[in-house]
């Protein structure tokens, strides 16, 4: 089967962003499919691709997958405006190799929601059916945050429920996703769940530890690795370093790894307020963010206190920390607080609370037999139950069964 594979955002293992497209495109080359990776240049990203781009675009092989990547620079520092005119750029870019006849299935991944258009475009000119991947569920999270203009949450409505309605199958990423593609008119019986896993090759207790020169040995290390936009809320995490150090605490620091709109404004407030607890390090490709993880204690998932978030998120946050066999700190009720409740490989704290946040990192930093506990317990889960390759198994099988079913037939998969 001939699959074209739209993610904007892809990067391989040498990028500091998330791999998952990466990861799932070579467990479908490995089953024996033609596999074609379609993106943008991502911040953060590395694609596996060296060469100049020429007329806008370069391609090649990485490892058992086909790449190409159009010159089209996105990230989360930029604009609200430059973003979309990114996404729109990259649709437009992706149709006509969706279009091309050879294509056996289109495979969909948003964000953005404007992969979508390509699909929709193939499916109507060339009937070529098409898989639509929800990472994060769109226009919902945005009407939520709150900022975009009505008009694109309009077009963003009308986007999202064609491609849930016409789309082979939809994959989600959590059960919250899953509800809104079949809120949006998609089969229930079409609609599968393959959330986010843990990368055990690169994440766990065989990698050699690794700890920036700020860090004394003393100290415990709890580390925040991801975007530093709006929907992160990352204030909190300074509020309960400046409660940390006004209470004379000096056996934590805060390690905030990675870029975005907020980066800026954070490390001025954490100067500011002379916050020598708090250390900021540049994104780092996954190798090296895995033998961070290593050398440290404890590892943080934290996002803005929005409700939406409790069930329409999916964070590799947690699963590198599961992977690393560290106790995860959560600020978000919902999955995320169910994830790490289960082991119990951590602590969840309410949202928008520096107290309880505080109060949950002098409790694991003062108590190393409950980090080895709950660190354990997590890495038992992400062996068990959260290893990607069972899951990469799990969407290679949603991909065929979508392709394979005669028109009229549902294909079922199982959840995790």
């Amino acid at each position: 089967m001939r699959i074209l594979y739209l993610h904007q955002h892809h990067s391989g293992p040498g990028g500091s962003t998330a791999t998952r497209s990466h990861a799932f495109a070579e467990a479908l080359a490995a089953a024996g499919h033609d596999v074609t990776i379609a993106c943008g240049r991502y911040a953060g990203a590395a694609t596996g691709l060296d060469g100049p781009f020429r007329r806008g675009r370069r391609e090649g092989r990485v490892g058992r997958h086909h790449v190409v990547e159009f010159d089209i620079p996105c990230g989360n520092a930029m604009g609200l405006a430059a973003r979309s005119a990114a996404f729109l750029r990259f649709a437009a870019a992706a149709a006509p190799l969706a279009a091309a006849g050879g294509t056996d299935l289109v495979f969909a991944s948003s964000t953005p929601l404007t992969v979508a258009l390509p699909a929709l475009a193939a499916r109507a000119l060339r009937g070529t059916p098409f898989v639509f991947e929800i990472r994060d569920p769109w226009p919902e999270l945005p009407r939520a945050m709150g900022g975009v203009p009505a008009s694109a949450l309009w077009a963003m409505d009308r986007l999202a429920t064609a491609a849930c309605r016409r789309a082979a199958a939809v994959v989600a990423l959590s059960d919250g996703m899953a509800k809104t593609a079949i809120a949006r008119g998609a089969d229930p019986a079409r609609v599968h769940v393959v959330p986010n896993g843990c990368d055990l090759a690169l994440f766990g207790p065989h990698v050699a530890p690794w700890r920036p020169a700020e860090a004394a040995p003393w100290e415990c290390l709890a580390l925040y690795a991801g975007a530093h936009g709006r929907a992160n809320g990352l204030g909190v995490l300074l509020d309960a370093a400046a409660m940390l150090q006004a209470r004379g605490e000096r056996n934590i620091r805060i390690l905030l790894v990675g870029e975005g709109s907020e980066k800026p404004a954070l490390m001025a407030r954490a100067a500011t307020f002379g916050l020598t607890n708090v250390t900021f390090l540049d994104p780092m490709p996954r190798a090296a963010l895995g033998a961070l993880h290593a050398g440290c204690q404890v590892a943080l998932h934290l996002l803005a206190g929005v409700p939406a978030f409790a069930e329409w998120t999916s964070p590799n946050k947690i699963m590198d920390g599961l992977a690393a066999g560290l106790p995860v700190v959560t600020n978000q009720p919902g999955r995320a607080a169910r994830i790490v409740e289960e082991g119990p490989s951590g602590i969840a704290v309410p949202p928008n609370d520096p107290g309880a946040l505080a109060a949950a990192l002098m409790r694991l930093a003062h108590d190393p037999s409950l980090r080895a506990r709950r660190g354990a317990a997590g890495r038992r889960q992400a062996v068990q139950r959260w290893d990607r390759r069972l899951l990469a198994a799990r969407f290679v099988s949603i991909l065929e069964g979508a392709v394979a079913a005669p028109r009229g037939l549902i294909q079922v998969a199982g959840r995790p």
